[in-house]
């Protein structure tokens, strides 16, 4: 029963203050972010508290299925009595009648709902205005009429043929509330209404109300029908005074519109999936392995982090590369690459590191612990975790970036708490057939919980990372997921102790060239068989093979065969096998006969002396010679620099050609890389067409004897230079590019002279040949007709610009 005294009031203050201490302990249990320090001084304070919206909201994403449907049917009622709120989610007796005392019980607990010394139930403010039209209703007539004066209600009860006991605004506006109030004389009521009427008023009563939005200019709607104006004169819709926008229908003729046998939603039993046996034992083994497992591959994966730490992307996270290389060398599949990744940085492991997520110095400590506290660290981490780390694709499909700190998302939180509550809800010693039905009973557990557009199944991707950790081990709760769910740390510690065996310090070596470590290597024994072999595969018992190359890979290294053998001794279980030792002396016998050096340019000759003469003369120091044999030097600087240097200092050296040859060293001249454009034709003149005569083929054919005479007969004058073809001088720049940018405005071609004249810079917009546009601020400019050099502020370069592709020009 409610924890209620007969004398309370309506307001939660009041209620709150005739609550005995152990309901009173209670409320504050469930709602701790309302009842936190400093003490309330009194119970307005803490009702104060208790109804501020962030408070409601953090209270409401715990609320089981069952409890937010009572809320949202009281929301629809409110005020309303125990027995109009259960005749409306038909929990009138029987096992319904005791699941909505419960919720409402549950509610009350909570302080969201309380009942007053009348009987009837009222609801804080903030969780009122989470549904905008609960159950589909809008507000009751009450609310609805608030606004209309006396004249207007007179009208509706003349309308309906009532006699209200008095003429005040309130006695009348009490016989029509009272009237609608009765469900039968709605339905006798709209029966007799017009044809048109009625399908107006079924029609509103069958779906949610329509808001009224913005009237572009202040028109007003058009004027109502016959069948709205019908309605709006009984009272049967409402249209509120000095607005516009739809009519609207009170709550309470919806329901009576709605019919006798309408309901609404009410699932007070959660649903039951298929369940197997499955025994305790069973179930630490199961999550012993998969922890263990996990434990492994997140050691790897940070491992690959701290040696090569991934690049972040120019819009933040880790991409689909980087994630494949990470997976790769750790040798797991992506989904375990993105937890551990996420619970890593959020146990601060990793850490942002410029354009790189790198190794914390907290992760050096991490990778000292034993296995059982590694996976607790992380368990905490995924516990609290404001994602879903497996996440990999938006609803797009597109692939999304890890670690790329999205806002948080408290329903993701709830999803995983709602999954491990569905889980302990099983029957003992039994677990979920198929995991993938578990999905119904997290929704009954957490209703506002957030789903991953790419699950195939509900909370596929949740499910699976539950399992990975051992929270979740063959449908059913394990220990460490226990643990969890009751936020019990020593238990957490306790529990992954019992699972996961101290890492392992030895490995066995066999004949076939293999390393195989139980359960987890520890650290150092990990770096060791890293630094010699190549991991093959991990887990329960991780895999090292050795080869030629890997152990080519510990002598580069630094180590020699002395050490490797000493340190794969101490970590033996059982001799070295004699194939192993073979290897490694045989890789350390040819490790070095080629060495090979860095060198920019190589000097030889045919006199030894000579060569140690450079190598010792002190001017030719910073060329860094360095002798490798008694004919051969080789330095750290350019041939050019090498030729100048050597020539200061009077000798006469020659640069040879990458065949051996002589290189002869010949003046340069400098030539264009295309022939200069044509010089534009006067106007009102167009380019002759060519002709096959005109090609280089065609050349052979002229006639030489033709073409002499030719020459010999034209006239030996020098013809008045054309106007159109002289040479832009600063009066002709705006001429020039106006000829050539046809895409620009007079105004642009003149700022654009006025730049190339002033030697100013200037902004342009720019289509390139591959059709995108962008702008580019440049100075230093050139003008070559078509085209303008310029220097480029974005590409920090020269650059050419076609003239007929500058779109707009504007100042820099």
């Amino acid at each position: 029963m409610f924890p209620i005294t007969k004398k309370s009031g309506s307001t939660l203050a009041a209620w709150l203050r005739d609550l005995d201490p152990a309901a009173l302990e209670r409320v504050l249990a469930a709602r701790p972010d309302a009842a936190s320090a400093p003490e309330p001084r009194s119970a307005g304070e803490l009702a104060d508290r208790l109804q501020r919206p962030a408070s409601v909201a953090l209270a409401l994403p715990r609320l089981v299925l069952p409890h937010l449907q009572v809320a949202e049917a009281l929301a629809a009622l409110a005020p309303a009595s125990r027995d109009s709120l259960g005749s409306l989610l038909d929990a009138d007796d029987g096992e319904r009648a005791r699941a909505l005392e419960a919720a409402l019980e549950g509610l009350a607990d909570r302080a969201l709902v309380w009942p007053d010394g009348n009987g009837l139930l009222h609801m804080v403010a903030p969780l009122r205005q989470a549904w905008d039209t609960p159950l589909g209703l809008d507000a009751p007539l009450a609310r609805l009429l608030a606004g209309t004066n006396s004249d207007e209600l007179g009208r509706m009860v003349a309308a309906l043929r009532i006699k209200p006991s008095g003429h005040t605004k309130q006695k009348r506006l009490a016989a029509l509330i009272d009237h609608h109030g009765d469900p039968e004389r709605v339905a006798a009521l709209v029966a007799k209404a017009p044809a048109a009427a009625r399908k107006l008023l079924e029609r509103h009563a069958s779906r949610a109300p329509e808001r009224s939005g913005f009237i572009l200019f202040g028109a007003p709607p058009p004027d109502s029908g016959p069948g709205e104006r019908w309605a709006l004169e009984r009272g049967l819709l409402v249209r509120e005074r000095h607005r516009y926008g739809p009519a609207r229908m009170p709550a309470e003729v919806a329901l009576a519109l709605r019919g006798p046998g309408w309901r609404a939603p009410f699932t007070p039993v959660p649903p039951v999936p298929r369940s197997v046996s499955v025994s305790a034992s069973r179930i630490g083994q199961e999550a012993a392995a998969a922890s263990m497992a996990f434990a492994t591959h997140a050691a790897s994966v940070l491992r690959v982090c701290a040696t090569a730490p991934p690049a972040r992307l120019k819009a933040g996270g880790i991409g689909a590369r980087e994630l494949s290389r990470i997976g790769k060398a750790a040798q797991c599949e992506e989904i375990v690459v993105r937890l551990a990744l996420e619970t890593a940085s959020a146990a601060g492991l990793l850490a942002r590191d410029g354009d790189r997520v790198a190794a914390s110095d907290a992760y050096d400590s991490w990778a000292e612990e034993e296995p059982a506290d590694q996976i607790v660290a992380l368990l905490r981490a995924w516990w609290t975790l404001p994602m879903t780390p497996g996440g990999s694709r938006d609803e797009n499909g597109k692939a999304l970036p890890a670690l790329v700190g999205a806002p948080p998302c408290e329903g993701c939180v709830q999803a995983r708490q709602g999954l491990l509550t569905a889980v302990s809800q099983l029957p003992p010693g039994e677990g979920a057939a198929d995991p993938a039905e578990l999905g119904p009973l997290i929704r009954w557990n957490r209703p506002l919980v957030d789903e991953l557009p790419q699950d195939e199944t509900p909370f596929a991707t949740l499910i699976r990372e539950a399992e990975l950790l051992g929270a979740l081990a063959l449908g059913a709760l394990s220990p460490l997921g226990a643990a969890l769910l009751a936020g019990d740390v020593q238990a957490l510690a306790e529990a992954g102790r019992q699972l996961l065996p101290a890492s392992s310090a030895t490995a066995r070596f066999g004949s076939d060239l293999t390393a195989v470590v139980a359960g987890t290597p520890s650290t150092a024994l990990g770096t060791l068989l890293d630094s010699v072999a190549d991991r093959e595969a991990g887990g329960a018992a991780s895999v090292w093979r050795f080869s030629p190359g890997s152990v080519r890979r510990a002598l580069d290294a630094g180590l020699t065969p002395e050490v490797l053998t000493a340190d794969l001794t101490a970590v033996a279980v059982e001799p070295l096998p004699q194939p192993l030792a073979y290897l490694l002396h045989d890789a350390a016998r040819g490790h070095g006969r080629v060495r090979v050096a860095s060198a920019a340019c190589v000097i030889h000759g045919e006199e030894p002396a000579l060569l140690a003469e450079l190598a010792a003369h002190r001017k030719l120091t910073p060329l860094g010679l360095r002798q490798v044999a008694p004919t051969v030097l080789i330095g750290r600087a350019s041939p050019d620099k090498t030729l100048a240097a050597l020539r200061s200092a009077g000798y006469a050296p020659v640069s040879e050609k990458p065949d051996g040859s002589v290189r002869i060293e010949r003046a340069q001249r400098p030539r264009a890389a295309s022939p200069v454009p044509s010089p534009r034709l006067p106007a009102g003149r167009s380019r002759p067409r060519r002709t096959e005569a005109d090609t280089p083929d065609a050349r052979s054919a002229v006639d030489l004897s033709a073409l002499a005479a030719r020459l010999l007969a034209a006239s030996q004058g020098v013809p008045e230079p054309d106007p159109g073809h002289r040479p832009p001088d600063a009066g002709d720049t705006e001429k020039t590019i106006a000829g050539h940018a046809r895409n620009l405005s007079s105004t642009d071609v003149r700022q654009l002279a006025h730049a190339v004249d002033g030697g100013a810079a200037i902004t342009i917009e720019y289509v390139a040949a591959s059709g995108a546009t962008t702008v580019r601020t440049l100075s230093r400019l050139d003008l070559d007709p078509p085209y303008l050099h310029a220097w480029c502020h974005l590409r920090n370069d020269e650059r050419a610009f076609t003239l007929s592709r500058i779109h707009g020009v504007m100042p820099a």
